[in-house]
């Protein structure tokens, strides 16, 4: 079954840095695009961060550039978001989504959500 579960997320004072993971399970992150995203109250949810580990390409948003970093780990077959030099415009819930091919359809998966929190 496939199955994605966050953590990491907490509260941070504004520069602060946090870790946040994705298990997956049911699959191999290293043959899976992964993405992040985040919502904010009252925001459109956004993309952060893409990687597609097959083709060695990483992509971010551009307000996160030299802050985030996405990656993945095979041996934990876990997808990671590193954030540092935190803003409090950076707060929001942070989700993680793969997109896998099932028969003869894409199926999309979500994790639960991770709240970052940014505050002095």
């Amino acid at each position: 079954q496939v199955q994605l579960v966050e953590s990491g997320g907490g509260l941070v004072q504004p520069g602060g840095s946090l870790r946040l993971s994705c298990a997956a399970s049911g699959f191999d992150v290293s043959i899976a695009p992964a993405k992040w995203y985040r919502q904010a109250p009252g925001k459109e949810r956004e993309l952060v961060a893409a990687i597609w580990p097959a083709e060695g390409r990483i992509n971010y948003l551009d307000s996160v550039k030299g802050r985030f970093t996405i990656s993945g780990d095979n041996a934990d077959n876990t997808v990671y978001l590193q954030v540092d030099s935190l803003k409090p415009e950076d707060a929001a819930v942070y989700y993680c989504n793969v997109i896998l091919q099932a028969w003869d359809e894409k199926l999309s998966y979500w994790g639960q959500g991770a709240q970052v929190t940014v505050s002095a």
